[in-house]
């Protein structure tokens, strides 16, 4: 079952309750309105007495079989037959009589559909005492077709789903690593008062075989598209998150290596850029590579796109600006770094470029400059981690490695340095939300975590573990509720971490990245 929508969750009506019904009552008087609130203290004290009709019988009924109306509804469930539906939660546990017939057989052991889980669930909260249990089997029951026909993943099989759980991963297997309350996201999550519920187990695991462990790269990224980017070795593979298709973009050969990848805002261009310091741009709907530029001198691990300009970042400590539209293989070249960059991103209005470097500085650039019009040189260690808030105009956040450990906030339009938080770890990667005022923090030495933090508070919402190396790799869905993770351990692991958009259309994309899931198979 793919989709599990809200009014899934109302059951009938039991069959004993309507039965009730017929036998001791009448239709409830005009003043029972639909309108009418529900009401959970003792019964209204406008009662209406037995109708007219029912005082010629021969005698008065007793208090005790006397049908009393009123224009309030009081739901029980006492009289409901839970069983009927397989929602009691044990037979041991349950007060009401033992149901006969066939409902008896599907009451006396615990609900093993996906749907009874759910449903019970919803209906009894979330701390039902075999919750987990049910939902464990739920999970190995519904799936068990689903694991056999992928099979034991193996190392080389790329983005296979992994095979082993970890030992902090509270969650039953189902071909890969599906966390059972994040099949149906959304479902529990908090609104309004109270905090959000964020979950603390990866919902998806996948092998990704030779993913580098090396602090300057950038080997993972997220198209619009709604396709997954990453570098494994000399290979580029895309992976697609609505139909799991694996396709091998490109192959560089025995003598050169990824180091970067980054697409296009329109999420149909990729570049690539490589150890020998080629920038490679490629049609990833037609596998084609468009053009090869050879401008850098050492290799190019940063890349950011502005429009049809594409920025890359080198060892060589040198920022080009590509346009593929002209025949140049760059229009302008940025100096100022005094080692290699290691952190590219364009603000979201094109018009600031923000590059950290292995010199512990932070610069940020014009469209026309050649030279920083702004330099920040607080960190004390190599600036990677780079993120422009969507939410506020010129408003920069940087983290620094591992002598730094922290993430700095700028205000790129008055120049100034606003907050400074130290992690405690060395800062990876930083992402902002575009649906919620939040962002998300990766890191390595020494607890390789992640972090949800709520801005300008920057109150943590999350601490998110299970990496066994430093989180290097770090991009989000194009809706913007879930993030990627990639680490040496050679896993990438998917992660719903933030709300879905206040304008969310019911007719959404079905799979990872959009705003429901549905179960998808490596091959």
């Amino acid at each position: 079952m793919d989709h599990h929508h809200h009014h899934h969750l109302t059951p009938p009506p039991s069959p004993m309750e309507n039965t009730a019904a017929g036998a001791s009552s009448k239709p409830p008087t005009p003043a029972s309105t639909p309108n009418s609130r529900l009401a959970s203290g003792a019964p209204s004290s406008r009662h209406s007495a037995t109708p007219s009709h029912a005082s010629t019988t021969a005698s008065a009924p007793t208090p005790a079989s006397r049908t009393v109306y009123s224009d309030r509804f009081i739901p029980s469930r006492t009289g409901s037959n839970l069983a009927l539906f397989d929602l009691a939660p044990s037979p041991s546990s349950s007060h009401d009589a033992a149901p006969s017939g066939p409902a008896s057989s599907s009451g006396s052991a615990p609900a093993t559909s996906p749907y009874c889980a759910l449903l019970r669930a919803a209906l009894f909260g979330p701390d039902t005492p075999d919750r987990v249990a049910s939902s464990a089997t739920a999970c190995s029951s519904s799936s068990s077709a689903g694991a056999s026909a992928v099979g034991t993943p193996a190392t080389g099989n790329i983005f296979r789903f992994k095979a082993e759980v970890p030992r902090n991963a509270k969650r039953a297997l189902f071909s890969g690593e599906e966390e059972e309350d994040a099949l149906f996201p959304g479902i529990f999550t908090t609104r309004g008062a109270g905090p959000r519920k964020i979950s603390r187990s990866p919902y998806k695991v996948l092998d990704a075989p030779a993913l580098q462990d090396d602090f300057y790269l950038n080997l993972v990224d997220w198209s619009s598209h709604n396709v997954l980017a990453v570098g494994l070795g000399n290979c580029v593979y895309l992976w697609n998150a609505c139909s799991s298709k694996v396709t091998k973009l490109c192959d560089l050969g025995v003598d050169d290596n990824v180091c970067s990848v980054g697409w296009a805002q329109r999420g149909t261009h990729l570049a690539v850029g490589t150890n020998q310091g080629k920038v490679q741009i490629w049609d990833a709907t037609r596998c084609k590579r468009i053009r090869t530029m050879e401008s850098h001198r050492m290799r190019v691990g940063a890349l950011a796109w502005s429009s049809s300009l594409l920025s890359s970042g080198s060892r060589d400590k040198s920022i080009l600006h590509h346009d593929i539209r002209a025949q140049e293989d760059y229009v302008s070249k940025l100096t100022g770094h005094k080692s290699e960059v290691c952190g590219l991103k364009w603000s979201y209005d094109n018009r600031q470029l923000a590059s950290g470097g292995n010199d512990n500085r932070l610069f940020v650039w014009n469209p026309h400059s050649v030279q920083p019009v702004l330099k920040y040189t607080e960190h004390t260690a190599a600036v990677k981690a780079i993120a422009w808030s969507p939410h506020l105009h010129g408003l920069l956040a940087s983290g620094g490695g591992t002598a730094d450990r922290c993430i700095r906030f700028w205000n790129t339009t008055t120049n100034t340095h606003l907050s400074c938080v130290d992690t405690g770890s060395q800062v990876c990667n930083l992402v902002w939300s575009k649906n919620v005022n939040e962002l998300v923090s990766t890191h390595g030495y020494s607890q390789n975590q992640i972090i949800v933090w709520r801005y300008p508070t920057m109150s943590k919402l999350a601490t998110l573990t299970g990496h066994t190396y430093r989180v290097l790799y770090l991009a989000i869905s194009p809706d913007g509720q879930t993030i990627v993770t990639g680490a040496g351990d050679e896993t990438l692991r998917f992660w719903n971490v933030f709300p879905s958009p206040k304008s969310q259309s019911s007719d959404s994309l079905s799979c990872i990245g959009g705003t429901s899931f549905v179960r998808s198979y490596i091959r």
